[in-house]
């Protein structure tokens, strides 16, 4: 009775460029009595999966899931569940990760209520969203980072894909590869996410980078960066690059020269097309 309530109270809301439902506000789990919410796009016509899972950015301390910009996707008949985590201004790392796998493991548990399939799941984020994005994906099947938030505990909250625009991967190189600008970011923000600067946090700072999490069970990986980026640095993708390329792990790099910190053409007819191309493969891979 409960589960019906929940879902009887959704709001459903129209969206008119996607032929798509809106199902907003659904809560996935409670931390310390506070809700954490994630909101469903669904095709009209039924998802063709994967379910896509995505993280907004805004420096791990601004941001909402309503910032989602894969509307493109949905219109090719791909189901996004853009998931709200708890900000640093909030909690400090791990607590965002935690947040996000169990995300995964509630639309896993509800998929059939909710009228899409999770048995495929590619995560997927923008800037600090894809730092968590790639950061979930890379630690597939660890327990070191799963949490204990959700009441889905016993799901898996594995990833079969991992689609990164302009993102970090390493929080102990970030620093010394940023622009004056990109540090006037990055300092503060690092100072909430991790409790301190990541020369004083050296341990948790390999935690929560990508690269050190790298093995040959992560599932494949797609980059997306501009190469005039002046506050995420490019080196970053190319250092999650060479670390699958090392682990023989299957990674594409799509560089947008020229291109800054986000912008339309992430989202143009060409990457759109690339991140469909991307999905369907994993698809077709079944999820291996």
């Amino acid at each position: 009775m409960k589960k019906l309530l929940i879902l009887l109270l959704t709001v459903w809301v129209g969206v008119a460029c996607g032929g798509a439902s809106t199902i907003k506000g659904v809560e996935f789990a409670r931390v310390a009595g506070r809700p954490l919410l994630l909101d469903l796009y669904v095709p009209e016509k039924g998802a063709s999966g994967p379910l896509v899972v995505y993280m907004h950015g805004g420096a791990w301390r601004a941001g909402t899931r309503a910032e989602m910009p894969l509307g493109a996707l949905v219109g090719k008949g791909f189901a996004v569940a853009s998931v709200d985590y708890r900000l640093s201004t909030e909690a400090q790392f791990p607590a965002q990760v935690h947040d996000i796998k169990a995300a995964i493991r509630y639309l896993r548990v509800h998929a059939v209520e909710h009228g899409i399939d999770a048995s495929v799941i590619v995560i997927a984020g923008s800037s600090a969203g894809a730092h968590l994005a790639a950061l979930v994906g890379v630690s597939n099947g660890g327990r070191e980072l799963e949490g204990a938030v959700g009441a889905e505990r016993s799901a898996s909250s594995d990833v079969q894909g991992i689609l990164s625009l302009f993102g970090a991967s390493n929080l102990e190189s970030i620093l010394g590869q940023s622009s004056e600008h990109g540090r006037s970011v990055r300092v503060p923000a690092l100072g909430l996410l991790l409790g301190g600067q990541p020369d004083g946090k050296r341990e948790l700072a390999r935690l929560a980078s990508p690269v050190a999490h790298v093995d040959a069970n992560d599932p494949p990986l797609l980059l997306i960066h501009g190469d005039a980026d002046p506050q995420m640095p490019f080196e970053q993708s190319v250092e999650l690059e060479r670390a699958y390329k090392a682990a023989k792990l299957p990674v594409q790099f799509e560089v947008i020269h020229g291109g800054k910190h986000g912008g339309a053409e992430f989202h143009d007819a060409q990457r759109s097309a690339l991140m469909e191309e991307f999905l369907r493969s994993i698809r077709a891979r079944g999820g291996r």
